[in-house]
């Protein structure tokens, strides 16, 4: 009895530490969904932001917007592709690595523009934007050669794919269509001779036999000459003799 009830209450144990445990995991995993649509919301916010003022704010404000708006789409575009392709593709972790470390610059530089943006002296950060520009242009020109060589090498693998795919259905469409490799002699049949042709050739074969024969014949020893027998030619005496036709 004593190890019945060891054994149920281990199994409560198991089953109280397994609800837990799950618990655990659900509300990590609901924590981390809401955590990632707060972020997406602020990033589609800013990024509203930003579009309004390259487009609403004229001089330096504009500029920095524009250059922030930029990055940040060329940023999270060459991730994405990055992500996706990754999970086909295991040659593009290495790729994805440096885009990592090239993120860590884009952070770097999105923080400076966020920073310029509340900056008073316009003066100063109107000279600072030609330097600020190039920066930009390097990253996002980095991460869109990032990004088309990841597209250029999935569409590169999908042709050859298509290709290959394309070879077997010839090759199963030949087999499926076999029969027209046959002979024509194999599909049409032979027509039947007609009586004139069948005689007419029945003829020229005892021809052929008797000019074949003949040559033969010469060569085989020559054979006794047998008498006709008197009774076969005389007939026999009840038979009557055939009537002569009278003439009027």
């Amino acid at each position: 009895m004593e190890v019945v009830i060891t054994i149920l209450a281990l199994l409560f144990v198991a089953f109280v530490a397994l609800g837990v445990y799950a618990g655990i995991k659900v509300v990590g995993a609901t924590r981390r969904g809401v955590d990632r649509t707060i972020t997406q919301a602020r990033r589609t916010v800013e990024e509203t932001t930003l579009r309004a003022k390259s487009y609403g704010q004229p001089g330096v404000p504009g500029e920095l917007a524009h250059l922030r708006l930029a990055l940040r789409t060329s940023m999270r575009a060459t991730q994405d592709a990055l992500h996706a392709g990754v999970a086909e593709d295991a040659s593009l972790s290495e790729s994805l690595g440096l885009f990592e470390r090239l993120s860590v610059h884009g952070r770097e530089l999105d923080e400076e523009l966020k920073r310029l943006e509340r900056e008073p002296d316009r003066a100063t950060v109107a000279s600072l934007l030609p330097g600020l520009k190039e920066r930009t242009e390097r990253i996002t020109h980095s991460a869109e050669s990032l990004r088309w060589a990841a597209r250029d090498r999935a569409r590169q693998f999908a042709d050859d794919d298509l290709d290959a795919l394309n070879a077997q259905i010839d090759v199963e469409a030949g087999a499926l269509r076999h029969w027209t490799v046959e002979e024509p002699s194999a599909q049409t049949p032979t027509p039947m001779p007609t009586r004139a042709e069948g005689s007419a050739q029945d003829r020229d074969g005892e021809r052929g036999r008797s000019a074949e024969a003949g040559p033969a014949g010469a060569d085989a020893p020559p054979q006794a000459i047998t008498a006709a027998d008197p009774r076969r030619a005389a007939g026999y005496p009840w038979q009557k003799s055939a009537r002569p036709e009278t003439t009027n």
